[in-house]
């Protein structure tokens, strides 16, 4: 099947293969209305009724958008294009996509209303974040040519980037050279962004000369090239790239002094970096919050406390309430500058704020704690600062736990604690280190159970291997004891048998018999 691009300004369609084909930034353009007869706008204040604070309050997915626009209608309010494009973005600020998306079908279904391509662009992109790659190429192909033009290339682009497909953002590239549609920055920072996250840092040159060949790059291609630099450890790049900025006289903004600072502070430059965290903290305003945890960290990185408390009690004067995000990266700095009892008074602190159980937060303090007061306060602040007041611990709460056991040489409770871990996760990722933690400890008490244990639990995990068979085995020589039908589990789990293997089957036949292992029964 073909996946075509149409472009208005051409005579005749261009056709896209649909293996060519990536997601959008644009938003949906405005287009004006009759007004309307009772209140129908997307937001409002003052505490009245409208369209937007029905939207918004749905919260719940199983919620429909839909029902509460036809209801809306019913009652005889208008529903104009303007208004719900406006909702729409909100919505996707708010990370409600499902919500979004309804909005934009509902939209496509209304004669009254004219979609334009950024519309589309917007409609592929709240698609492929909630039905997926393939439902967002579908959506295109059945577009109409017309448009199939520059935003809704671009939002297929950013959509490939996300997936990581190089093949086919490359492809859709290719294409949209073909068709004109390069004639701004935006998919080559969509390309850069991906070489980026990939690794291709080779590939991030030729990337840029073509955007300079088709445009000119813009402040996003400049921090990208930064990123990249600063992923390489490219400081003298780096440096050149800013000088170029001055001279095209693009105007740096924060992320920019960020991502400079950071690689001054790799290279122990730091008088330039604090000259240049200075400047970063003079763009910092309520309009970019997040980037005043941004300038906490650096600082840390510096060692400047006393900034960072500035900083800190600078966010609590302007801002209502501080978020957990927040929290975290001021938790983080103090335990960075190994001030752990401000540290703690700051979680005291978040503990009366914050309803949001959000076990990133103390487990910043549980980590401390195992690594540095011992495991009796780090059972104590588990016990009683999380699980008696409802927050749930994550596989990194039993992670840090598993890991304290470990380093006192408590195999019961650090196996329990691994256990309780993986079954908190629907997919672990196999952590190598851990692992071989657990199971030399196990060995080397020549635990045979727990190791039957463990190889139990591991399978479960979808992670059994040659190595867990053989670590079992050391556990049964160490023991003195002969292990029952290792080959046949071995078979029966797909697991191959090595040299080490043999060597250890034939050390432990020797052996007085063991207990017959449940696995098989």
């Amino acid at each position: 099947m073909m996946i075509r691009v149409g472009r208005i300004s051409l005579a005749a369609v261009r056709y896209f293969s649909a293996s060519a084909v990536a997601v959008p930034v644009a938003e949906p353009s405005k287009a004006s209305s009759s007004p309307a007869r009772k209140n129908s706008g997307g937001g409002g204040g003052g505490g009245r009724d409208t369209l937007g604070r029905r939207l918004l309050s749905l919260v719940y997915t199983k919620r429909s958008a839909v029902i509460a626009i036809n209801k809306w209608k019913e009652e005889g309010h208008l529903v104009r294009k303007y208004e719900l494009n406006r909702i729409v973005r909100e919505l996707r600020k708010l990370r409600r996509y499902k919500h979004a998306l309804e909005v934009c079908e509902w939209m496509t279904l209304q004669h009254d209303i004219k979609l334009l391509e950024g519309d589309y662009a917007v409609h592929l992109d709240l698609i492929a974040k909630i039905r997926g790659l393939n439902s967002a190429e579908k959506f295109f192909e059945d577009l109409p040519d017309r448009m199939r033009g520059q935003p809704t290339c671009t939002a297929l682009l950013h959509t490939y980037v996300q997936h990581k497909d190089t093949s086919k953002a490359e492809a859709l590239m290719k294409k949209m050279s073909e068709c004109g549609f390069l004639k701004y920055p935006l998919p080559f920072n969509h390309m850069i962004s991906l070489y980026i996250s990939n690794g291709q840092f080779e590939k991030v040159p030729e990337v840029l000369h073509n955007l300079k060949t088709n445009t000119t790059p813009d402040i996003v291609t400049y921090n990208l090239w930064l990123t990249a630099c600063n992923a390489q450890g490219d400081t003298e790049t780096a440096e050149k790239v800013v000088l170029e900025l001055k001279k095209a006289k693009v105007s740096a903004d924060w992320v920019t002094f960020s991502l400079l600072t950071s690689m001054y502070i790799k290279t122990a430059r730091f008088e330039d970096a604090l000259l240049s965290v200075k400047e970063m903290e003079k763009m910092v305003s309520r309009k970019v919050r997040v980037a005043y945890s941004s300038v906490i960290s650096l600082y840390t990185g510096l060692g400047k406390k006393e900034d960072i408390n500035r900083v800190w009690k600078k966010m609590k004067s302007m801002f209502r309430k501080l978020n957990d995000s927040e929290y975290n990266c001021m938790i983080s700095s103090l335990l960075k500058l190994n001030d752990l009892e401000d540290a703690e008074k700051l979680y005291t602190e978040w503990e009366s704020v914050s309803s949001t159980g959000d076990t990133r937060i103390p487990n910043l303090i549980l980590a401390a704690y195992v690594n540095g007061k011992g495991m009796k306060t780090a059972e104590d602040f588990f016990t009683k600062r999380m699980v008696e007041k409802g927050i749930i611990p994550s596989y990194t709460s039993w992670e840090l736990l598993t890991w304290g056991y470990s380093h006192m040489n408590q195999v019961n409770k650090a196996l329990e604690c691994f256990k309780k871990g993986l079954a908190s996760v629907k997919k672990w990722d196999f952590d190598e280190k851990i692992v071989g933690t657990v199971c030399g400890m196990v060995e080397e008490r020549g635990d045979v159970a727990g190791a039957e244990d463990l190889l139990a639990v591991l399978r479960d995990a979808g992670h059994v291997s040659t190595e867990m068979y053989n670590s079992l085995l050391r556990t049964y020589a160490k023991a003195g004891k002969m292990p029952m039908i290792v080959a046949e589990r071995m078979k029966k789990d797909n697991v191959a048998l090595n040299e080490e293997t043999h060597e250890l089957i034939k050390t432990t036949s020797k052996m007085c018999v063991g207990e017959v292992s449940t696995y098989l029964s």
